[in-house]
């Protein structure tokens, strides 16, 4: 049954460090999709070991009514790095559940029942996040699902602002869609999505889950000047990922009006002392260690390499170190050949898309190292 959820690669993992995996024949490979962003802070950072066993040396678990010191000090590191006034933090276990409970936060406190989601976006695999996941192949398993979702063109203000009304709970967005193909927001969208839903008393949602945290270059992809001019703060922002280096951890971040009226809503496992220790020692790594401006440089360098260099590549798109190459021929291809002749892993988004998420910690080396085998497996050959 191992295979139930994730098809196995052929690659046995034994350990990591910094950006490089290791398999159980000892081979090392450049990680250059971070398990879906997941460790930011590269592979065992010291600090982060440290916290966590520190950690697991004094209290495993004890549930959320009880404080305690890794969980309180994780909500006001949160809420110190939040965008705007967002200082009230929701802990969970993934991306999925910190989307699910926005929602609910978000009925809750505007009465509104809508949901409106971009096509292209992916939300999580919960039956009321899979609701506002636009490809069908994750859905129709499952159907039926939540109703009272609407679609709209991402990118669209116009289309934006008919589908959002005064029945609309929450209007959720990603900054920079991920599995939807790495597309940023074109300019001014997100400050057209914040103007709708001022005007509906509608909850808007920027799930950050996978843009989030030093990722693009900022903080938080919506503070970003080249996707949102200015920046927009949302009414809810999620994220998850890599906010504890991989450990299981999700985070719901509301403005007071949402959480005034949030609803009844729980989760046993919220706010696990262990994982929160990891998250804080995240947290310190990417400020002390300035990943956000480590991204912001060394993504803009390959981001150009990419584009100065002879590779037919369609496209590449991104902001920071999340990165979207549209190639010719199919990326499961690219992916299998990088991994195999270059001993280089990355990841699809969709069929034509090599996505590029590395840890934070990547350096030009290692961009030269990625420019170079894409060179090799996707440039034309000269004849000899």
């Amino acid at each position: 049954m191992s295979g139930f959820v994730f098809s196995e690669k052929p690659i046995s993992i034994a350990s990591g460090d910094g950006v490089y995996l290791t398999s159980e024949s000892g081979d090392q490979y450049l990680d250059a999709g971070a398990s879906y962003a997941c460790t930011p802070t590269g592979h065992c950072h010291p600090s982060v070991v440290e916290a966590v066993q520190e950690q697991a040396g004094q209290l495993l678990y004890v549930q959320g009514s009880y404080p305690v010191a890794a969980r309180t000090d994780l909500h006001t590191r949160l809420a110190a790095l939040a965008p705007g006034d967002l200082e009230n933090v929701w802990l969970c276990n993934s991306g999925t559940e910190a989307n699910e409970a926005a929602f609910k936060f978000a009925r809750s406190a505007t009465g509104g029942r809508k949901i409106v989601a971009a096509k292209r976006a992916f939300h999580g695999r919960t039956a009321g996040t899979l609701s506002a996941t636009w490809k069908p192949k994750y859905k129709k398993p499952f159907e039926p699902l939540l109703e009272d979702v609407e679609f709209v063109t991402y990118g669209d203000s116009e289309e934006l602002a008919a589908a959002v009304d005064d029945d609309t709970a929450a209007l959720i967005l990603e900054p920079i869609q991920g599995e939807g193909g790495i597309h940023p927001a074109p300019e001014g969208y997100l400050e057209s999505a914040r103007e709708v839903t001022e005007e509906t008393n509608t909850a808007l949602v920027f799930d950050e889950i996978q843009t989030g945290l030093g990722r693009t270059g900022a903080t938080w992809a919506c503070q970003h000047e080249a996707v949102a001019g200015a920046g927009v703060t949302p009414d809810i922002l999620t994220t998850a990922k890599g906010v504890a280096s991989g450990l299981p951890l999700g985070a719901t971040l509301c403005a007071d009006w949402i959480a005034d009226d949030a609803g009844p809503h729980g989760s046993t496992f919220s706010g696990n002392p262990v994982v929160c220790a990891a998250a804080n020692a995240t947290i310190d790594v990417l400020v002390d260690e300035d990943l956000a401006g480590n991204a912001a440089e060394v993504g803009a360098y390959l981001r150009t390499e990419l584009e100065e260099s002879e590779i037919p590549l369609r496209d590449v798109r991104g902001e920071g170190l999340m990165v979207g190459l549209e190639v010719k021929r199919g990326a499961n291809r690219v992916l299998r050949d990088l991994a195999l002749e270059h001993q280089i892993l990355a990841l699809p988004a969709g069929r034509t898309v090599v996505r590029l998420l590395p840890p934070l910690v990547l350096e030009r080396e290692h961009a030269d190292d990625l420019v170079a085998a894409l060179s090799d497996i996707l440039a034309p050959k000269a004849e000899s």
